[in-house]
């Protein structure tokens, strides 16, 4: 075991001899950042019993330029760190989350990437931050988003809907492959969280067929129409219901009818009436029994009801035709795209009034106007430093700085 009377950093004092050592001694010329003895670090200059010449060095982190995404780098003496903007966190500035919320008028924020996030427009709004207005008098669905979103509108309760009610409404679809498989028209129901019994009134299309169906509480009953007329542009849509009995007629195809099973003869519904989708993205929270895995894709328009034969149809919502709430809903016929340019490759995507840029690889924001860092996770390759160390770039490439106890090119040797 050795043990040392004093420990030298840069260089020797005057008058101390190194013994053991020939010719002249030249002392450290550089900058010393961490310094451990047997596995114990020391504080450099709060530590030490004395020295001379010594200052803090001049070679800033900050040249280094290490913030991500237009971060701000600003340094004192001692340390740095990155002053971010809108939409990223960490100490880089690498991160892009929703914990800074740039989607505006009570848009729904999600992640489309680590760095960048998609505005989902509540209905009336639309652009990359919805910050624009959208006159709606057609709505346009887009089905379920590539985040699990459904494009709907919600309305408010339709009263006295317990023994009769009769629904006009006319569609056009988007396509003629997926619009058709599986797709949820409107729904109303009891609690709408997925548990068997529940009351429900439900329109829908699958294999190319509108399904109707409902419960009263006892048993669902359940209509399908013959195959859509796909030469038709828009279909047109009467439904019904008196006690037990319901009735369907789509476009031109005879009057289709059907008898809900046991006693229950009253449709107890408590939920707002959603059109195109439903608020929860999930269709498991939907009452078991004709379940819709996708929501609508196209228009859906001229939406009207009534509740006895003595009244005359009207639209759903309180005040009438005008939704409580909705979620990535377009105009029928509009393009959000034909107002956003994305650069560098990137592809516009739209979701009803919901609008981004697809990138291409190796760029990103909101036009796909920001190159992707070589320390960033979504550049190919990715660089190689080991978690735990953090990544810097060089104008030529990366450095790895490592955390205490590690060393290495990558910070891969202990």
């Amino acid at each position: 075991q050795i043990t040392f009377g004093s420990v030298f950093l840069g260089n020797v004092p005057a008058g101390e001899e190194v013994h053991g050592c020939a010719g002249q001694i030249h002392g450290y010329e550089g900058c010393i950042r961490d310094f451990q003895v047997n596995n114990k670090e020391f504080f450099i200059i709060d530590e030490a019993l004395g020295g001379m010449n010594v200052e803090n060095c001049n070679i800033s982190i900050c040249d280094y330029h290490p913030c991500h995404n237009g971060g701000t780098c600003t340094s004192d003496a001692e340390n740095w760190f990155c002053e971010c903007p809108k939409l990223y966190s960490g100490k880089l500035c690498q991160f892009a989350t929703c914990d800074e919320n740039p989607c505006g008028n009570g848009a729904t924020c999600f992640p489309k990437s680590r760095k960048d996030v998609a505005c989902l427009c509540p209905y009336g709004r639309f652009g990359i931050l919805c910050q624009d207005v959208i006159n709606i008098s057609q709505p346009s669905f887009s089905g379920t988003d590539v985040f699990g979103y459904t494009s709907f509108l919600a309305y408010s309760t339709i009263p006295n809907i317990t023994f009769y009610y009769e629904f006009h409404l006319k569609f056009q679809l988007s396509n003629h492959h997926s619009a058709l498989q599986d797709n949820l028209i409107f729904f109303t129901g009891q609690k709408g969280q997925g548990l068997n019994g529940d009351d429900f009134l439900e329109l829908g299309l699958r294999d190319g067929r509108v399904v109707y169906s409902y419960n009263l509480g006892s048993g669902t009953a359940t209509i399908i129409s013959k195959p859509l007329d796909l030469t038709l542009n828009i279909h047109v849509i009467h439904l019904g219901r008196y006690l037990q009995k319901g009735w369907l007629k789509v476009d031109d195809q005879k009057n289709r009818t059907v008898a809900s099973p046991g006693r229950l003869v009253g449709l107890n519904v408590f939920s707002q009436f959603y059109l195109g989708g439903y608020q929860e993205y999930a269709p498991e929270l939907l009452p078991k029994g004709s379940r819709f895995k996708n929501s609508f894709q196209g228009c859906i328009f001229d939406v009207q009801f009534r509740t006895s034969m003595n009244q005359g149809f009207k639209a759903p919502g309180t005040p009438e035709g005008h939704p409580n709430s909705g979620r990535s809903v377009g105009q029928c016929k509009g393009s959000a795209c034909s107002l956003i340019k994305c650069r560098n490759g990137g592809k516009c995507i739209e979701s009803g009034s919901t609008v981004y840029c697809d990138c291409l690889a190796g760029w990103k924001g909101a036009f796909c106007t920001e190159a992707v860092s070589v320390c960033e996770p979504e550049h190919d390759p990715p660089h190689q430093c080991k978690q735990g160390s953090t990544c810097v770039p060089l104008p030529d490439g990366y450095t790895c700085q490592c955390p205490l106890g590690a060393s290495g090119t990558y910070c891969d040797q202990g």
